[in-house]
Formats: C-alpha cells, sequence, structure tokens
C-alpha cells in the first residue's frame, strides 16, 4: 500500500488551498477513487477530505434555475421534488446509474469527474496512455466493446462513464469552482471536458487544487424530457448507448432540440448539428434518420464495438418518437 497524508478542512478555501500541490487529490463519497487506489491506478501523496463542507444543498435561484451543491448525494437530487418536476431528464438519468447504495454515496461534484472504465486503465499491467502517458493503448486492437466510437484518437478511446453528466449537458450545466488562489470561475459543461488527442491523460480544465463547488442549471427548459440507457444488464451496468433528450414541438414542428449522448465519446457528447437537422422540421422518421447521420458521420468502430453504431442510430430514433409523439 502506498502511504499519503490526509487532510480534512474545514472551508472550501482551505480545501482549495490543501489540494494545491502535486500530488492531492479530493475526496467526498470515494465510490470512484477508492477503488482506483486499491488497484494503484491512482496513488496520491495526499487526501484532502472535503466531505463534511457545507456544499450539500439545493436552492432556487432567482431565474427559475437550481444550484446544486457539489456534495449532495445522487439519491438526494434524483429525489428532490423540484428536480423531478422541471428536470426529469437529469432525475432519470441518476436512478439509471449505479446502484440506490452507491447513489447515497457518490457526490454530484465527484459524479462529473469519473475516471473512464475501460479494462485497460483499470489493468496496471497494460498499456493506458490516460494512466501512464506514452506507453501506448492497449484497447485499440484490444478488447474494446465498451469503449468508444466519437471523439476518439490514436492514443485513447476510452469514454466517459456518468450518466448524470450527460443529462447535465443537454441541460447546459454550468460549473462553478474555487481555485488554489482563491478565485471562483464558471464553467460551461460544454468546456468543461476534454478530447484525449494527444494528452488523454488530461480529462477536463480544472487546475491543481481547482475544487467544484455548485452545479448551476438554467431555468427549465420547455418541450419533453427522456433519457433512454441502452446497457448489458438491468442494472449497476454503464452505457452502451444513451440519450438524454429535451424537445419542444409547436405547432407540429420541432421548435428546439438539445441532445446528449452517453456510452459514445471520452466525454457526455453534444453535436449542435445533431439538433440543426432537427430544428424547423415536423417529427418523423426522415428527419430522425438525418439527426442520426450527423450523429455518427464522424463514427469510427475499433472491432467489437462496431456495433455502437447502428445501435446508436436505432436508440436516438427511439428517443426521438417517444419524446415527439410520432
Amino acid at each position: 500500500m502506498k502511504t499519503f497524508t490526509y487532510e480534512k478542512p474545514a472551508t472550501p478555501e482551505a480545501a482549495a488551498q490543501d489540494a494545491g500541490t502535486t500530488g492531492a487529490k479530493f475526496i467526498a463519497g470515494g465510490t470512484n477513487l477508492l477503488d482506483l487506489m486499491k488497484l494503484q491506478v491512482e496513488t496520491p501523496d495526499k487526501l484532502v477530505d472535503i466531505s463534511r463542507l457545507d456544499l450539500a444543498k439545493i436552492e432556487e435561484r432567482e431565474d427559475g434555475g437550481l444550484t446544486i451543491g457539489a456534495l449532495v448525494p445522487n439519491s438526494d437530487l434524483a429525489a428532490d421534488r423540484r428536480v423531478v418536476a422541471k428536470y426529469e431528464v437529469l432525475s432519470r438519468a441518476l436512478l439509471a446509474g449505479a446502484s440506490g447504495q452507491l447513489r447515497n454515496k457518490a457526490s454530484t461534484g465527484g459524479n462529473l469527474l469519473q475516471r473512464t472504465r475501460c479494462y485497460y486503465f483499470y489493468d496496471t499491467a497494460a498499456a493506458c496512455n490516460k494512466r501512464e502517458p506514452g506507453s501506448g493503448c492497449s484497447a485499440i486492437g484490444g478488447f474494446n466493446r465498451i469503449l468508444a466510437i466519437l471523439g476518439t484518437s490514436e492514443h485513447c478511446i476510452a469514454t466517459h462513464p456518468s450518466d448524470m453528466a450527460v443529462a447535465m449537458r443537454a441541460l447546459d450545466a454550468t460549473i462553478v469552482t474555487l481555485k488554489a488562489d482563491g478565485d471562483r470561475r464558471r464553467i460551461s459543461i460544454h468546456e468543461f471536458y476534454r478530447l484525449p488527442g494527444d494528452t488523454p491523460q488530461i480529462e477536463n480544465a480544472l487546475e491543481a487544487g481547482e475544487l467544484i463547488t455548485h452545479i448551476e442549471l438554467p431555468a427549465p427548459p420547455k418541450g419533453k424530457q427522456e433519457y433512454r440507457k441502452v446497457r448489458d444488464r438491468a442494472s449497476y451496468a454503464f452505457a452502451l448507448v444513451s440519450v438524454a433528450a429535451v424537445v419542444d414541438v409547436q405547432d407540429g414542428v420541432i421548435a428546439s432540440a438539445s441532445l446528449a449522448f452517453g456510452g459514445l465519446g471520452p466525454m457526455p457528447w453534444r453535436n449542435p448539428a445533431v439538433e440543426a437537422a432537427l430544428v424547423g422540421k415536423a417529427p418523423s422518421d426522415e428527419a430522425f434518420e438525418a439527426a442520426a447521420t450527423a450523429l455518427l458521420a464522424d463514427a469510427k468502430g475499433y472491432g467489437s464495438n462496431d456495433f455502437k453504431i447502428p445501435l446508436a442510430r436505432r436508440t436516438l430514433i427511439a428517443t426521438l418518437r417517444t419524446v415527439t409523439g410520432a
């Protein structure tokens, strides 16, 4: 076992300062980090425990949206009456992720920062550029059934595992952070995640010691909301393909559409071309096929995950039929 120091700061400001050193990691629910530490995939020199900070509230905003503390448990967020009534896609996504016991421990901020479930990332004997930059990618040419078909690179084809983050991206969430120097940032979820490129170990826009304190949701969107998840088991399984959809139909025409996807890319995936293919069109299989074609225009399978391309097409079309009533 690798030794590490343990800090339990009393304030977010102290936590950010404590974590501003090389090799430090925040820990809240620990549902992902502890597993990675047991396997020595993650080997922090310091753990900064933020679990007792006052960041576990859900508050209404003047614009009609919500501010969600980073330490709100996933189970509490999924069951909140305001989320259930106004952000159904988020509640559904949370309930589709993990088991009830894990949702009771997992935090909202930690959920956004989950590491990939790629088999080779977890196997320290395998080559993984995300775990050890420059070592190679065993997933390319290996067993890659659950891995990405969009946004990949020659260095990494891992997927982002979160269901919640997919719904958050469809809802245009904003991530509020506190930096080690005391400055605060507001980062759109569309700018938060990073494509792997030649640096797959850099997964998001956070700096060393930067702490997620809140997530802001804008006013509830118009239209019908749906979260559809295709997986190998009925529960406690990561998405092969998932779709978070918010679609508003007015006078027989799609007035607005917001679509995000899980299981397909290294981040919760959203492509404006998919939505552009729908807006202004009458709900129909022709329009839905055009949206699916836009989604998968650059898709690339790597062998055992080739099936995801037709599966994503079918899942998107089925979801659009549901939310539009077509």
